[in-house]
């Protein structure tokens, strides 16, 4: 399958700040890559160099194409949305639809409206009326209807309550597997994503500290739920991280075979969120 983006040895600085260095990944078709880091960890940097937006160090192709040359080519496949109200507020909602079928060579108006037909958007409110979680819905409605082949979503559901997260991930999720697309989610609800990725890649003070699919974390990564009296057990076996929880304590392992860890506990693959927790702790060298 064809990479969609393809980055290597990409790097950023900004005079004393080094904001992105060596991160090497591919992304192809029917992946969907988290993108996770505390904030300053590079997340930003990152999406911004894709988007075309900034210069940076290293190789980076888009489509097989220099994201800032050639950035009017990419964003005709290329979407992102953020946390952050982009919408022109002064439009009505019917007015952004018929400007987008003018200005976009492969939107589809009827695509757009049927997208909002389930919701309580009117083409006649005005953006600035709306609620977030409506704007969410119809800026997602409109990147749906472009039919790009790859999505940047940035914090998307930041703010919304459960109802409006649900519905965007269902709608998300069916357009995603509809066609040959990819999607890359950063988020700090680790929990709320995990179980929707094919692939995590972790950033943290610029690097990339985990960089693997989904199922080779399952296999290498283990928790187990230990007692009190078998800790002292658990930690000789250099775990990455230890938290309490309750009168227990959930210990996680990298790289550890699970027959070493049964006479511990229940051994499980870890969870996403854990894992996130013990990278951001170890030392970046």
């Amino acid at each position: 399958m064809d990479i969609l983006i393809k980055a290597e040895r990409l790097g950023k600085s900004y005079q004393q700040h080094q904001a992105l260095s060596d991160v090497s990944f591919e992304l192809r078709a029917g992946q969907v890559l988290a993108l996770l880091g505390h904030n300053g960890a590079g997340k930003s940097t990152l999406i911004k160099s894709i988007l075309g937006v900034q210069a940076f160090d290293g190789k980076l192709e888009v489509f097989g194409l220099n994201p800032q040359k050639d950035r009017v080519k990419i964003v005709s496949e290329l979407a992102y949305i953020s946390d952050v109200a982009v919408l022109p507020e002064w439009m009505k909602v019917g007015q952004i639809i018929k400007y987008m079928a003018g200005v976009h060579p492969a939107f589809d108006r009827n695509k757009a409206e049927s997208y909002l037909q389930d919701t309580d958007i009117k083409p006649t409110s005005k953006i600035a009326s709306l609620s977030k979680g409506m704007k969410v819905q119809l800026h997602l409605a409109i990147v749906m209807a472009t039919d790009a082949k790859v999505l940047i979503l940035d914090e998307p559901t930041l703010g919304l309550d459960l109802m409006y997260r649900d519905k965007f991930y269902n709608s998300l999720m069916a357009w995603f597997k509809s066609g040959e697309r990819a999607l890359i989610i950063a988020s700090h609800e680790v929990a709320e994503i995990e179980h929707l990725l094919t692939d995590v890649l972790i950033l943290k003070q610029g690097k990339a500290v985990l960089n693997a699919s989904s199922s080779d974390i399952a296999a290498r990564f283990s928790s187990v739920t230990v007692s009190n009296d078998k800790l002292d057990d658990a930690l000789a076996l250099n775990p990455i991280m230890s938290k309490q929880r309750g009168t227990d304590h959930v210990v996680v392992y990298e790289d550890e075979k699970r027959k070493m860890l049964e006479p511990l506990g229940q051994v499980e693959s870890a969870k996403l969120a854990d894992i996130f927790l013990a990278k951001q702790q170890e030392v970046v060298l």
